[in-house]
């Protein structure tokens, strides 16, 4: 229940419900939302972002808690391990096992390669697993890939490689079939035909969701398919360096076991990081509402490595986050409550911005709302609410309960009815928009080495609308499947396994006169003391 202190807000944004419920807000010009965007959006924040002293992004900015990371020390060097007694000896290897990386185990092992997956937790414990609102594919007779590519392109801000979205957008209708035929139980009326909704910067209704249980959903098939192809995976086990030939191509990595701390050496032809995004890194202070694993690792390794990354300092702050009670602080509180009808408004119930302007508009306009004044105050800061009541009240009673059951649920539990109470939400940080520079194969500048999901940069320019996400990391999880498990064939790894990148890394630390006890990837963040934890040191930083 929410406490007193709500309980005047909350009669004021009961007194307008209905005339709310009504309104079709205004949007935005485009001059508004680069003026609205430039004074509240993090991503503008001078102050929060620094120089990156060495590497192939020299020069350009990033947020300061992934410069730390990007210029820390490896967390192993060749007299470390043996290098020429590799515990496996596969065609590809798959480092993360998300959606992107079940995607691209499940093409590889198509193409008849010799796979081995590793990840951090578990098979499906990652950011995939998270998604609610649902899967974009322009698939219905009013839409087409054009119209997606100039919703997803300006959405974007215009900055996202064309040939990349074009990739996207193009075989969204053919994947959303894959995982149909599958198994996976998308939403469907009476006739079996799917049914689509608007997300927050599109133009027609091609959002293809499981209630608001997409991600999880899709996970599931994936993880299923995986599992029956009886395709070996290493759970518990985090990549902690890439490994290379005599020639610089990647032919492996190095990883830990996170409970034994034992290193183990994996021999590959291909590498394809599939390590997702960075939200646990908790930019600017910012909750999240990511997985514990996102912490930037695929960042780290492929720069090391020698890979550029792109859009490195843009980040997505989704507008909806769960701002009460505490237990769910920063979780995703799921777009599709706004497509389905719901409002955002202030402490006096009036509405203050369109419901479904692109996430970064939203989230900043939620922000400017808040150091207005205009705000609920919580504990940790500010909310505004999301009106979820108006939408049984424009789509009938229970609609709540049938479309976004997880959500109805999440707040049930906590001792709050959404279809009877809206939502205090605030941004959280949701989405790492920048990433890994690929080519249209998803191959990076490190031959051999692939990369697909929220690790790659360039598909979603500055800024991502809702379901292209979903739809990235099966597009080009299951293209760097391909891609792998075609080049593979013709790769002959030259001499011994090496890190000499990381030594000419460390020395282009002291070159630069970066100064730094800090060990990198990050691997979990740590919330608690180490002293309570099971791990031993080093693990959590």
């Amino acid at each position: 229940m929410y406490p007193d202190s709500y309980q005047e807000s909350l009669a004021k944004v009961a007194a307008k419900r209905a005339e709310n419920a009504a309104a079709e807000p205004r949007r935005m010009t485009a001059d508004e939302k680069d003026a609205l965007l430039k004074e509240y959006h993090p991503d503008y924040r001078e102050d929060q972002f620094e120089e990156i002293k060495i590497g192939p992004n020299k020069g350009e900015k990033a947020p300061h808690e992934l410069v730390a990371m990007l210029q820390a020390h490896s967390r192993v060097h060749a007299g470390d391990v043996d290098l020429d007694k590799p515990q496996y000896d596969v065609d590809v290897l798959i480092i993360g096992a998300g959606g992107a990386g079940s995607s691209a185990a499940i093409e590889a092992d198509e193409a008849g390669a010799n796979v081995l997956m590793t990840t951090k937790l578990r098979i499906g414990d990652a950011n995939t697993m998270m998604a609610e609102g649902g899967i974009q594919a322009a698939d219905k007779e009013n839409d087409s890939p054009q119209q997606h590519f100039l919703d997803a392109y300006g959405g974007g801000h215009f900055a996202a490689k064309k040939e990349l979205v074009e990739k996207l957008v193009t075989e969204a209708p053919e994947d959303i079939q894959w995982l149909n035929d599958l198994g996976c139980e998308f939403d469907k009326d009476e006739t079996g035909r799917m049914i689509t909704t608007h997300g927050g910067g599109t133009s027609r209704k091609r959002m293809h969701a499981c209630k608001d249980y997409s991600g999880a959903e899709i996970m599931r098939t994936l993880r299923d398919e995986v599992q029956n192809r009886k395709i070996p995976i290493l759970e518990f086990t985090s990549a902690i360096e890439l490994l290379k030939d005599e020639e610089g191509k990647a032919a492996g990595a190095v990883l830990v076991n996170m409970e034994t701390l034992e290193l183990t050496v994996v021999r590959a032809k291909t590498v394809i990081l599939a390590t997702g995004g960075a939200g646990r890194m908790h930019y600017q202070g910012f909750p999240t509402s990511n997985h514990y694993g996102a912490t930037a690792d695929g960042l780290v390794l492929a720069y090391r490595a020698g890979a550029k990354l792109l859009y490195q300092h843009t980040l997505q702050y989704h507008p909806t986050g769960a701002a009460y009670p505490d237990q769910i602080y920063g979780a995703l509180v799921t777009e599709k409550v706004r497509s389905l009808g719901a409002k955002i408004v202030n402490k006096d119930g009036e509405i203050f911005v369109h419901p479904l302007e692109t996430r970064d508009v939203e989230a900043a306009a939620i922000i400017r709302e808040c150091k207005k004044g205009n705000g609920v105050e919580t504990d940790h800061g500010c909310g505004v609410w999301l009106d979820a009541p108006i939408i049984d009240i424009k789509n009938g009673e229970g609609t709540i309960k049938k479309r976004i059951p997880a959500m109805y649920r999440m707040f049930e539990k906590r001792g709050i009815d959404i279809s009877k109470e809206p939502i205090l939400v605030y941004p959280t940080l949701h989405y790492q928009n920048g990433g890994v520079d690929i080519n249209t194969d998803c191959e990076t500048a490190v031959k051999d080495l692939f990369a697909a999901g929220e690790v790659t940069g360039g598909v979603h320019g500055t800024n991502r609308l809702m379901g292209n996400s979903l739809l990235d990391v099966i597009v080009f999880g299951r293209d760097a499947g391909k891609a792998a498990g075609a080049r593979f064939k013709d790769v002959e790894i030259k001499g011994k396994l090496n890190l000499n990148h990381v030594d000419a890394f460390e020395d282009e630390l002291k070159a630069a006169g970066v100064e730094t006890d800090l060990v990198s990837p990050k691997l979990l963040s740590k919330y608690v003391d180490q002293k309570t934890l099971l791990q031993g040191p080093g693990i959590i930083q």
